[in-house]
């Protein structure tokens, strides 16, 4: 995952020190020396993250931070604060100010990785469905969000064996959400398949099940894949390991006990505002591509979609410097042959299923599409090539493998197909240009036999 860090702190030492480390780590890494020039870098050079120090002079981090969250163009950048400063009271006061979290020197290096990692990983999935609305508004379908109002009522699940630190939590947050509480993972589940919770918070101290199996059972589950997770810990160096696991399995925040009523309302507040946020996006993005550009026969994004949405991503990547956009052309092989013979009734099974297979097939943030009659294209953010030809072979084998079931006179049928695949070269490249060389390995998969994988040779400068 290469991403970019802005890390603002007025002693050029720390900012050396983390610029060394951050770069071990592969990530791009920008420094600004002050809140005026952060708030600079931030607006023109879109960085994925902020590490901002919270002691500067002329204007401190908080001020830093209100900035930052108070502007539409940078409100979505992830913060970090990095400081000395340990009172319960500044750490509260960084989330008000909109800080992702607010992290004590020295700060530990792998759990500072883990926690960049994490929100990085959602910056992208909110980015992605942030360019998404911006194509829909281009439409002029949808009107924009604005997430400051999004914070309202929420459902928490706690997850905890102790009764009264369960109930003292319970007490903090009811005046304005609504709590259930569960003392092992099998009533977690039990509520959390029920859907619609806003956030989990769960115990790392329980003995009668793994909590780290839980955040990962949740975070597979459909009903709680985009449901944030918070974890409640010991402040020791074992508890500290056990969160980079947790980190990685996609949990989103954690507090350490003993726990502080304003902050555990700060850290669920910022939680549940995205929460909201996302799940507005993903509503306003379904419902108004349902009606302009969306394939009525498969239910995929169609080839106007597919278009308006890649110059829309090569147009992000030229802005914030260059970042691989790979594309996958899939054609069924012999599907006139399978018209012809069965009928269009049969055919249209066979989009379907194949259209099902895909979904289930492609990544989070890739997006599938039905380009015309029985091809069909995959367009994949911030992906090299060689990953793309990775997910290519998969969709490919899980066509194949399994007949279709589909309707008589056929009942069940054989079906392959052929699958290009391209990378974008630079980022001054059109989305032409793209197409054209995936489109180009897709004809060279058809014509060397077919039920194959092409990659465009083009991106192996």
């Amino acid at each position: 995952m290469v991403a970019r860090v802005l890390v603002v702190d007025d002693i050029l030492v720390n900012v050396k020190l983390l610029e060394a480390k951050l770069s071990k780590e592969y990530f791009d890494v920008l420094a600004a020396a002050g809140g005026r020039e952060a708030l600079e870098i931030a607006e023109t050079q879109s960085p994925d993250i902020m590490l901002l120090d919270v002691m500067m002079p002329e204007m401190d981090g908080f001020e830093v931070c209100r900035r930052i969250k108070a502007n539409p163009n940078t409100m979505h950048i992830p913060v970090v604060m990095v400081t000395a400063l340990s009172d319960q009271a500044d750490r509260v006061r960084g989330l008000e100010a909109g800080a992702d979290d607010f992290l004590t020197k020295p700060v530990n290096d792998v759990a500072l990785f883990a926690r960049v990692r994490s929100l990085v990983r959602l910056k992208m999935m909110t980015d992605e469905l942030r360019m998404r609305e911006q194509t829909s508004n281009s439409f002029g379908v949808i009107e924009a969000i604005d997430p400051k109002f999004l914070i309202g009522e929420g459902k928490i699940l706690i997850v905890e064996e102790e009764h009264p630190v369960a109930d003292q939590m319970s007490g903090y947050l009811e005046g304005e959400n609504i709590v259930e509480v569960a003392e092992d993972d099998e009533h977690a589940i039990e509520i959390a398949r029920r859907g619609h919770l806003d956030l989990c918070i769960i115990s790392m101290s329980v003995e009668h099940f793994d909590p780290l199996r839980l955040c990962s059972t949740l975070r597979s589950l459909e009903e709680t894949r985009q449901t944030p997770m918070l974890v409640l810990m010991e402040d020791t160096a074992l508890e500290q390991e056990r969160l980079v696991k947790a980190m990685e399995l996609g949990v989103n925040d954690y507090i350490v006990r003993p726990v502080d009523e304003n902050e555990l309302i700060a850290r669920c507040r910022t939680q549940i505002r995205r929460k909201h946020y996302e799940d507005r996006l993903r509503e306003n993005y379904h419902a108004s591509m349902a009606l302009a550009v969306t394939d009525s026969l498969t239910g995929l994004y169609n080839r106007r979609y597919v278009e308006a949405h890649l110059d829309h991503l090569l147009a992000e990547g030229r802005s914030r410097g260059f970042r691989p956009v790979s594309f996958l052309m899939l054609d069924i092989d012999h599907f006139k042959v399978i018209n012809d013979t069965y009928g269009h009734a049969v055919g249209d099974d066979i989009l379907r299923e194949f259209a099902n297979r895909m979904r289930r097939g492609v990544r989070g943030v890739d997006m599938a599409a039905r380009f015309g009659g029985e091809e069909f294209v995959v367009v994949m953010p911030d992906t090299d090539i060689e990953v793309a030809a990775r997910v290519a072979e998969r969709l490919r084998e899980d066509i194949g493998e399994v007949p279709f079931i589909v309707g008589e006179p056929a009942g069940e049928l054989s079906v392959t197909v052929s699958i290009g695949a391209s990378q974008s070269i630079g980022p001054e490249e059109a989305a032409a240009k793209l197409l054209a060389r995936a489109d180009k390995a897709l004809y060279d998969a058809k014509h060397g036999g077919r039920n194959q994988v092409v990659v465009d040779v083009g991106n192996r400068h």
